[in-house]
Formats: structure tokens, sequence, C-alpha cells
């Protein structure tokens, strides 16, 4: 499989897509309005012990006090390797630890901390909403090979390296050259990488934090310490590999701070980098923008004809398999598997590039055949086996549907690149225009029985003034003779067809 780094860049937004075998597979998007803050480190002073609630509020210099758990205070190494896994920031728990039958219960928020306590924190979760920013204590800078962790004397390997032997060389390789009392986690980055590989990124973290203790030494709470790398340096420490094999990019700036990223991070690596500088726009050149806009539909079509719905709620993210226009050649069954089949490989595909997380329900085509059943779940296996992100699968079941989930990293593209319809308001539906009718002649036959007046205006939008001039002109007619009011329609273009007015009239 080819893959494919392809970068734009403007002053407002960067773009990083990933491209296998001619296809983007992920996108990454970074706004220079709203960067984000997660793996930033600030000197945070404890603002409010929060007993009841085992948490403190941290001002970090932000709009709103950041939320620091009891759990990201106390030093736990199962805690931290939670957060860490793999370099991917998650959420570790708060409260209790619970490791099989065992429960161990964590000292408390007040014992740890006290207001006006100044402490260094890491941004965990980004603030959303009416929430602030979800912050830890567990300092974690992450390398291309390690991930170091100064607060804690351990050493994991990422669970995404499955051979055993090799985890045992790592791990070797890593307490023999690490210094006494510091932790690190070996990314899957590190698999089959020499002793000196891991040296050159060890020694490149430990300076990193030295420099980080003394900027924090040096200044005052609240204030920023760190900043975690823009989006495209981190793109390419995370995701370059071996089988990457060529980066292009549209601005000579980036163009060379990748090259000397790469120089400094991965000197042994060779890559093509190349700088784009043909007018077309670079996503456009790629045939990028079709696929990043097809992405961003709720239907998709499969090759054969059938095609899978993708709903993504507040809850949960459902995902329905249909054979459209995919008639088949034989029989349903047949039919039926190879749609299924066909769908396996798109929902891997799309569930990757929207970035799509949490809870998934996939309903697929029932079948009767439970060796067809089982093909299906061990094609969804195999098609998910190369996804970065963690996920859990259930098996099939009887009516049809596989219940998943899949690590949320980040927002999916569809919440970054668009915001809920203001017209629908993020329903994707309207009240029809016979419906919005009848409720106006209900409102009527209400506002006349106690109208002084002799007229009345409804002001409505003109969609429905048109149904209430010609097809239920009648109903009008018949209020009219009933309370003897003269009623007019009057059409308002800027209103919102849902909307109206009833209102005296002269």
């Amino acid at each position: 499989m080819t893959k494919e780094l392809v970068i734009n860049t403007t002053s407002q937004e960067t773009r990083v897509a990933l491209l296998e075998n001619g296809h983007i597979a992920e996108l990454y998007i970074e706004r220079s309005r709203e960067r984000g803050i997660v793996g930033n480190i600030y000197k945070g002073r404890v603002i409010r012990v929060l007993p009841g609630m085992q948490a403190a509020f941290v001002d970090i210099g932000l709009e709103k006090a950041a939320f620091l758990y009891v759990a990201d205070v106390f030093d736990e190494v199962e805690a931290v390797e939670q957060f860490i896994d793999d370099g991917n920031h998650g959420s570790p728990p708060a409260g209790q630890e619970e490791d099989g039958e065992e429960v161990r219960v964590l000292p408390p928020i007040e014992d740890l901390l006290q207001e006006g306590q100044e402490i260094l924190v890491q941004v965990a979760k980004e603030p959303i909403g009416t929430k602030g920013a979800r912050i830890t204590s567990h300092i974690s800078l992450p390398g291309r090979n390690l991930v170091y962790m100064p607060t804690v004397d351990h050493v994991g390997i990422s669970r995404r390296i499955e051979c055993e032997e090799e985890k045992d060389r790592l791990r070797e390789l890593v307490e023999q050259i690490r210094p006494e009392g510091s932790g690190f986690i070996v990314r899957t980055a590190a698999e089959n990488k020499s002793a000196e590989d891991l040296t050159l990124d060890m020694e490149f973290l430990l300076n990193l934090w030295q420099d980080i203790c003394r900027r924090k030494d040096g200044s005052g709470a609240p204030s920023l310490i760190h900043s975690e790398l823009d989006v495209i340096c981190k793109v390419v420490r995370d995701v370059l590999t071996e089988d990457v094999r060529r980066i292009v990019i549209d601005s000579k700036e980036e163009h060379d701070k990748v090259v000397r990223f790469i120089d400094t991070f991965m000197p042994r690596l060779r890559y093509s980098i190349e700088l784009y500088t043909d007018e077309e726009p670079i996503f456009d050149a790629f045939g990028l923008e079709v696929e990043i806009a097809r992405a961003l539909g709720r239907k998709v079509w499969l090759k054969s004809g059938g095609y899978i719905i993708i709903e993504q709620t507040e809850a949960l993210v459902a995902v329905d398999v249909n054979t459209g226009r995919y008639v088949g050649k034989h029989n349903l069954e047949d039919t039926i598997l190879k749609t299924n089949l066909e769908a396996v490989k798109e929902i891997a595909f799309q569930l990757r590039l929207r970035n799509i997380g949490g809870l998934i329900i996939i309903d697929f085509i029932d079948m009767e055949k439970e060796s067809h059943r089982e093909k299906v779940y061990a094609a969804l296996l195999d098609a998910l086996k190369n996804d970065k992100s963690k996920t859990n699968i259930l098996k099939i079941s009887e009516l049809g549907l596989v219940e998943m989930t899949r690590q949320r990293v980040r927002e999916s593209i569809g919440r970054t690149l668009c915001e809920p319809c203001p017209y629908c308001e993020g329903k994707g539906y309207i009240k029809s225009r016979p419906t919005l009718t009848y409720e106006i002649f209900r409102e009527l036959r209400q506002e006349l029985k106690d109208l002084k007046e002799s007229a009345v205006n409804v002001v409505v939008h003109p969609d429905v003034a048109a149904i209430l001039y010609d097809e239920e002109r009648q109903g009008i007619e018949e209020l009219e003779l009933r309370f003897g009011k003269k009623i007019t329609v009057v059409a308002r273009p800027v209103f919102h067809q849902e909307q109206f007015e009833i209102l005296p009239g002269t």
C-alpha cells in the first residue's frame, strides 16, 4: 500500500491529508483562530477545591477555569498509561481505580491540593460549551518513538505492538538507557527500532523537560509554559512511517519547516518531500476536495449500486446498509452478502476518514445464514485492523446489528467543517406547508372568538401564503363567514417557513 501526505496551508487554515493508494484515508484540520490547546502545559493556580466532587478548579489563564480530578493529581501509573494510550490523549478515570477485583481508593482531593497552590498541569481535553478544559498533573511529552512521563517511574509498551519478543526487547532497551526514576511509554512507531533511535528520542525529550522546568521556575501563575506542536509537525511525528513515501506541501515556509523537523527527529528515514508550485490548488489537483465533500454527506453510494446511510447523533452514530439499485445475479442471499461485504470496506473507510468516535451501531441487511454473518463480521475486523483508533466490536446479532465503539481522539470532520442548519435548527426537517396551514386555522379559530376588530391579517411565509390563497382558500372563506371577520393573507419573504403572526387588520 502506497501512502502519501498532502499538505495545504494558508494563513487561516492548515489541512493535512493522508492518502492510501491515491485516496484520502485521514484528514487533519487546524484553524489559526481555533487552534487547540490539548497537550499544552501551563503553570496554574488552584482557585477552588471541591471535596464533594473530588476535583478542583485551576486558573491556567483561559477564559474558564480548568477542571482537575483527584485521579489526575494522584500518582497512579495505570491512570497515566490509560491517559497516554500510545500518545493519544484520552481521559483517565476519576475517584477510584479498579484492577480486577481489587479497588484502590484514592486519597481525598483536599489532602493533595489547597487553594492558592501553584501546580504544573497539562490540558487533556479542550473546553467545550460552558465547561472549562480538563487538565492533568501527569505530564506526558510525546516524541517520535517514546512518550516521556517525568512524574512516573514506569516503562510501558504500546498495546498495538503484538509481538511479545519485540515488546520484551524494547522494554529491556528502555530500562537500560532511561534515567533512574523516569517513565516512558514505547510507541507503536518504535517497533523494530534500534537502541540509537530510542536514545536520540529520549535525549531530546529529557532536554525538553529540563527546558520546561526552567520556564516554570521563571514564570508566575497562571502562564503558558509549553505549546504542543502544530498540526503539520504533529502529523509528521505521529503518522510518518517507512511506508509513507512522499510528502507534498504547497507552502515554501512549511516545506522548509518539515525538512528541518525530519532532519532533527527522523534523520535515518528518507522521504521525497516536494514543494507544490502549480496554479491549481493542491487538494483539487489530488482530487481531495471531491472526497471531502463526499465524506460530509449522509448517503454514500457503493460501486454495486447499494448504499450506506450515516447518521451522527448526540448519543451514537447509526450506519444503515441498503441494497439500493443492486439486484444481484443469482439469489437474494448472495445479493445481501455481497452488499454487506462491500459496505464493510466503505464503513471502515468512512469511520476513519470522518473520524467518527464513540458508540456506533451498524444495521447490516439481515442475513439468514450464520456462515454469512460470520463472514461479514470477520471482514469488518479485518477492515478495521489498520485503524489507529482503538475499536471494540461485538458480533452481529440475529437482527443484523453490530455494536462497536471507536476511540474518540479528535472532533469528527463533520462537526469541524459544518454547523447546525440555521433554518431547521439542526433537526434535518421542518413542518410541511399543509401542517402549518391547519395550525394557522386552529389559531385563527381561537383568536377570532375574542377579536373586536372587523378584520385580521395573517402574516406568513410566501410558500404558505400560496396554499392559503389557492388550495385552502375555501377554509379562509368558511372562517370569514363563521366569525364575520375579513381575513387578509400577507406574504412576508423574510419569515421562516414555520413562522406566522395573526394581527388585527384595518
